[in-house]
């Protein structure tokens, strides 16, 4: 490789500091994790210089080359056995002395003290740290593939000279000034080691562009051919916008085929400047079992990709938004890869969740189908969020359940809906959970619900009463597990509005059957299960809950409900069963039966096999029996009695 520099003028070579040798090792070798990102960073540079050129221009300032376009220009090419790229841009360029300030600023004096504190560089660590966006640091990291480096620059003034630097990364640099006139700007001739001569090949270049500056706002040239033809979308105006340019930048951007739910274009100048344009895909690969937890928010500083999976602006339960999030001051750690921890970045994340549930609300109220759609496409994701104290207010009007109003598993319902169809005399909303919408219909917990047409949410999910229970109440309607309802609590419903001769028939009924809860017979059937089940129940009483089941199970006001029982003792691995009330229908014809039996012979032995089939066809509604299989002998054997019985009865006849 030829070394002479074009010029009679004699060039000064300078021994870098001591450290200067290990600091660059450390930028090269472990500030980076992409060996492309030196283009991000050399393409960075130029566009600062361009900008510049801009400035000037409006100020009205006299320049060198005033009609040269303003442009980077690329090119790969050989030089013998070797391989080199060349980036050029027309920007500001730089004087001898502002080389020596940008590029030789690691080569001063105080080289030593940035490595100490580059060494201890922490997220809360010293703000000069940020040098991102300045020559020299960001310069650099050329050598990740280079084993020579070029700089020839020429200021924009009008009287300035053509300066040009050279380094191999090692021990030293040389610096002279040229005496033939140059064009205005920058050109970097990268001579490649050999182990990265890919990055002289125009394909792997175009990657590097399009990967982190595609949206840059000047031109870039490789070989003459133009690659980032992309707006930065999220900077236009709304108004100038069309559907099919948000829908095409989307299944750029996010990868997608299909075209997004929803989208966010907004810019926001408090507490933070930021800009963005955000998507809600149409599918969520989650739902298949794929990309749990992956964020693809992309975020950009000045243009250029920073983060293309970012996992700090927005929370969990929003990581299905995709998109790209813009702002010209957030503070870079020294690689310019990751965000230093700041204040600034924590506004936006707020102000990201806030206008995003915000949108979804707005949807839900204007779009009922719409929102619909996107709740049963990402509503577990969301349920995620109810912890988010700071949105609890907008979070939980998004929320949907199905309830005992609907008529299969699509229906959905808000809190809201709820509360405005709460009959007369109502103070609590109710759920209750289990496994699916069929086996709580036939929960016999519900019937006195049904029976006083008081609406119960329907929890299929794990998260959903996690959710309730954390939430605690909705406009000051407390929210009550159905299967810790004091029956008594539902006596004021519906009074003073018209009842339909059956429902009121039921309602003297189950009056009745109340009164004569105290009845013998029935006090007999009580005891008896009292000493059958003993420590295994807390208590056996008189159900006023219960219509047309024989018996269930239901928690004392001092426990939790059923399901979320059930979720604790799996995570705590807790193998004891629970103890539960038991409360038996005094009217059922079963109930009735065994006390008609009790009276007859205190000690039938039918009555202690009904009560354990009573008790553990309970205990099997409410996901409590672990071993099925007495259960199931218990069936056989009353079944063969029942046959026994009606073979008796034929052959009588």
């Amino acid at each position: 490789m030829d070394d002479t520099l074009p010029t009679d003028t004699p060039p000064r070579t300078l021994d870098f500091q001591a450290e200067i040798k290990q600091l660059l090792n450390i930028l090269v070798h472990s500030v980076y994790t992409s060996k492309d990102v030196f283009i991000r960073e050399l393409i960075s540079n130029a566009t600062d210089a361009l900008e510049k050129v801009r400035f000037l221009q409006v100020q009205g300032k006299e320049l060198h080359g005033p009609d040269i376009p303003l442009e980077i220009r690329i090119e790969t090419m050989e030089e013998g056995e070797r391989k080199k790229l060349v980036i050029t841009d027309t920007g500001v360029g730089m004087t001898e002395d502002e080389v020596c300030t940008n590029i030789g600023t690691i080569a001063k004096s105080g080289a030593s003290g940035f490595l100490e504190r580059l060494q201890q560089e922490s997220p809360e660590g010293p703000q000069e740290l940020s040098l991102i966006g300045r020559f020299g640091i960001g310069f650099y990291s050329v050598f990740i593939a280079a084993d020579h480096v070029e700089l020839t620059t020429r200021t924009a003034d009008t009287d300035g000279q053509a300066v040009c630097w050279t380094s191999d990364g090692g021990g030293t640099y040389t610096l002279q000034t040229l005496d033939e006139d140059q064009e205005r700007g920058t050109r970097v001739e990268i001579w490649l080691r050999k182990e990265d001569e890919r990055f002289a090949d125009v394909e792997t270049v175009k990657t590097a562009i399009k990967r982190y500056s595609n949206f840059v706002g000047f031109p870039i040239l490789v070989n003459g051919e133009l690659v980032n033809q992309t707006m930065a979308l999220w900077r236009e105006p709304q108004h100038q916008i069309k559907d099919v340019q948000y829908n095409e930048f989307y299944k750029l951007v996010c990868h997608d085929f299909q075209d997004p739910q929803l989208r966010l274009h907004f810019a926001a100048d408090a507490p933070v400047q930021f800009s963005g344009l955000l998507y809600v895909p149409t599918s969520n690969p989650e739902m298949m079992g794929f990309g749990h937890g992956e964020l693809s928010l992309q975020l950009f500083v000045k243009r250029v990709l920073i983060d293309g999976e970012n996992k700090d602006l927005l929370p969990p339960y929003l990581r299905f938004v995709k998109g790209v999030v813009e702002s010209e001051d957030l503070p870079l750690n020294i690689s310019r890869e990751t965000l230093q921890e700041n204040v600034q970045l924590k506004s936006i994340r707020k102000l990201l969740t806030r206008q995003l549930l915000k949108l979804f609300l707005e949807t839900a109220k204007e779009e009922p189908d719409q929102y619909r759609i996107l709740w049963q496409t990402f509503g577990k994701v969301i349920k995620e969020g109810y912890s988010d104290h700071e949105q609890r207010e907008i979070f939980q009007e998004l929320l949907r359940f199905n309830s005992s109003r609907h008529t299969d598993q699509d229906g959905h319902i808000s809190l809201g809906e709820y509360v405005e169809a709460m009959p007369a005399g109502q103070q609590a909303i109710y759920y209750l959970s289990g496994p699916s919408r069929e086996s709580l219909q036939r929960d016999p917990r519900l019937e006195l619900f049904r029976n006083k047409g008081v609406e119960v949410l329907y929890l299929c999910e794990v998260a959903d009463e996690f959710v309730l229970n954390h939430l605690g109440e909705y406009k000051e309607k407390q929210l009550v597990s159905a299967d810790q309802v004091n029956p008594a609590d539902l006596q004021e419903i519906g009074k003073g509005s018209q009842e339909d001769s059956a429902e009121k028939k039921k309602e003297d009924e189950l009056r009745e059957d109340s009164e004569a809860a105290q009845d013998a017979g029935l006090q007999a059937v009580i005891d008896s299960f009292k000493k059958v089940l003993g420590e295994r129940v807390i208590d056996v009483r008189a159900s006023q809950r219960l219509v047309d089941s024989p018996a269930c199970l239901v928690g004392d006001d001092k426990q939790m409900s059923g399901q979320m029982d059930r979720l604790m003792r799996m995570m705590n691995k807790t193998p004891e069963l629970p103890q539960r009330v038991l409360e038996l229908n005094q009217r059922h014809r079963l109930i009735r039966g065994l006390a008609r039996i009790l009276e007859q012979n205190p000690d039938d032995p039918f009555v202690a096999n009904a009560c354990e089939q009573l008790f553990e066809g309970a205990m099997l509604v409410d996901g409590y029996l672990a071993d099925p299989h007495r259960l199931v002998e218990r069936i056989n054997q009353l079944l063969e009695e029942t046959a026994s019985l009606k073979a008796g009865e034929s052959a009588e006849a």
